[in-house]
């Protein structure tokens, strides 16, 4: 979506899509989204339009074990009695757990597919083609689905049955939308190709048509996941949504194992549908997507509800359609940036997109594990505030937030910009790609670490918007942003060299979260008045310090460390600065006492505890 991050599949490690959390727990689904780089910025949207329930002990038990139902927020309301704290404990472990092991094998079947194919024109046809589906099912019905449906589905429980014949609707017009338009894209695959690469570019038009005519029926199967995964989130029955992507990677691991055993090479010059390895890797990736969707259909038979087709539109449905529209708006035109970068990346060198596409998972991959993490806890608050009109508190949230985000990833980025060239060679060398290649996506990375505040000082600011009931903000930022981005990537094939093209999109993206976050900050400060800038700023000065305190003890513990080979040199180095400039740093705020740095000590003192 915004600043031209590239789409990724359910189960990638910065897939990780939240809606709204239910008895204090994120309702975790890998959702597939046409663009990273966004949270979902119709959560507080969907959370703020749950319903007031009363609590019920009939009626609303979530599966963890609580009574009280949601609050007009979509979160538990404060209540004394809370029966079975520590089953709810244990819940928020194992969803802990399935978003870890599905980070992990997500980003394993990335790194295999590097192994397998290289960083070049293969690998570029093929993750062009798979960024397809995502993008146009996001259009079709992702960003609509997420931000209106979810909550509908929760508002419809009140009826009668239950919300069932809503819910039969709801299904029967997604699946009949889903059809028609994977059959449509299926067909318009040379056209849906050309978008992203012209005939001259150092890219293969013909390979990502063959790739994309396999993989873009995963359209259907995005749709099932995500219609089923509201469904079941709708009910409170969150574990198989985070497992089954899980399931995916698994699929996807098996199918390149397979791809790299077998013998010979894709043909790409010509290419042939009939190609063994070219069906393998296609219908493998696609049959992960299939696999991931149908795990969801036992746990909602289990649930009792049984599907019916029933013909028509609820008027529900209807109900947020201005702020859908804004959201309709919003992926569009985060969508015109995709493409150009895309195209961009096809100029330069074979493998800039597969390069970018790494790096890009690599950049935003602190932020899933850390920023999410530490950030849930305050969600909850804030949309209560902003629901009540409590412009205070909303500031005072706000700013926490900011702050604790400085705390935590001002430190990583500022590793991760001297550690990126370890990084890429040490994870992504060997197989079939060379460690020049490696080291080109390890600079990539090097060069856009310092977007990775903004970047998350732009998620949290749209939850911000989103919060307040305003859907149009973000999408009229949005826009301004992807009118300053687009002329400067235009002007890096112009400037670069060919392989530094892709060093010129990553830096052109976290220029991009640098004016996101500033725009934001200040069309805040329009709208709530005093946002305790001050305060922020002085945290952020003396992380800054620490920070370079941690730096500068990596650098100089780099120099000791001996050439053992490429690869075993990068691995050592990636360890050793990672860990002494990671640790210095934050031993420094902890000496300075900044009291941010508290709330993350004690969350990650209690999930070892729990571990």
């Amino acid at each position: 979506m915004p600043f031209g991050a590239p789409p990724l599949q359910p189960g990638d490690p910065d897939a990780t899509v939240f809606i709204p959390r239910v008895g204090g727990v994120p309702a975790s689904s890998k959702w597939p989204v046409a663009d990273p780089d966004v949270l979902r910025p119709y959560d507080s949207l969907a959370t703020r339009m749950l319903p007031r329930v009363q609590p019920s002990p009939a009626t609303s038990a979530n599966s963890f074990g609580e009574g009280p139902g949601l609050d007009a927020t979509g979160f538990l309301p404060a209540i004394t009695e809370r029966p079975a704290a520590p089953s709810l404990a244990k819940s928020s472990s194992k969803m802990a757990i399935a978003s870890l092991v599905s980070r992990i094998t997500g980003f394993f079947w990335k790194i295999m597919l590097v192994w397998a194919v290289g960083t070049g024109v293969v690998n570029d046809s093929f993750n062009i083609a798979n960024t397809m589906p995502n993008i146009f099912f996001e259009l079709l019905l992702g960003g609509v689905l997420s931000s209106v449906v979810v909550p509908l589905l929760v508002r419809s429980q009140d009826d009668k049955d239950g919300g069932e014949a809503y819910t039969q609707r709801m299904l029967t017009v997604g699946l009949v939308l889903l059809l028609v338009g994977t059959v449509i894209a299926v067909l318009a695959a040379p056209l849906l190709t050309s978008l992203y690469i012209d005939p001259g570019d150092k890219a293969s038009p013909e390979l990502t048509t063959a790739f994309a005519r396999l993989l873009l029926p995963e359209i259907f199967f995005y749709g099932v996941f995500a219609l089923l995964s509201a469904i079941l989130n709708a009910k409170n029955i969150f574990g198989p949504t985070a497992w089954a992507p899980v399931m995916n990677n698994i699929v996807v691991i098996v199918t390149l194992a397979l791809f790299m055993i077998m013998p010979g090479e894709i043909t790409w010059n010509p290419v042939h549908m009939s190609d063994p390895k070219l069906l393998v890797l296609g219908i493998g990736v696609t049959l992960g997507i299939v696999v991931q969707g149908v795990l969801l259909v036992p746990p909602l038979l289990r649930t009792g509800f049984r599907f019916r087709w029933r013909w028509g539109l609820d008027s529900r449905m209807r109900e947020f359609g201005g702020l859908a529209l804004w959201i309709l708006g919003y992926v569009a035109v985060s969508q015109v940036g995709l493409t150009i970068n895309t195209r961009v990346l096809t100029v330069g060198d074979p493998g800039g997109v597969t390069i970018y596409s790494n790096a890009w998972l690599l950049f935003q991959l602190p932020y899933g594990v850390i920023g999410v993490s530490l950030l849930t806890a305050i969600m909850p608050r804030l949309s209560r505030n902003a629901a009540d009109g409590d412009t205070r508190k909303v500031v005072a949230d706000l700013s926490y937030a900011s702050r604790i985000s400085t705390v935590m990833l001002v430190p990583i980025a500022a590793v991760m910009t001297l550690i990126g060239e370890p990084v890429g060679i040490a994870l992504f060398s060997g197989g079939a790609n060379s460690a020049a290649e490696a080291e080109r996506l390890g600079q990539a990375l090097a060069i856009s670490a310092f977007g990775l505040l903004p970047y998350a000082l732009v998620m949290l600011q749209l939850r911000v918007f989103y919060a307040m009931k305003d859907a149009r903000t973000p999408t009229l930022i949005m826009v301004v942003m992807t009118v300053v981005k687009i002329p400067l990537l235009y002007l890096c094939p112009v400037l670069l060299d060919s392989r530094q093209v892709v060093l010129g999109t990553m830096l052109v993206n976290s220029l991009t979260f640098v004016i996101g976050a500033i725009m934001g900050q200040v069309w805040l400060w329009v709208s709530l008045g005093n946002l305790r800038s001050k305060r922020v700023l002085g945290v952020i000065l003396f992380t800054m310090v620490a920070s370079g305190l941690g730096v500068l003890a990596a650098v100089l513990a780099g120099t000791i460390v001996p050439d053992f080979g490429v690869r075993i040199t990068a691995w050592i180095k990636l360890i050793l600065q990672g860990f002494i400039g990671l640790g210095v740093s934050f031993g420094v705020l902890a000496a300075l006492k900044v009291e941010e740095l508290a709330p993350a000590t004690k969350r990650f003192t209690r999930l070892i505890k729990r571990g």
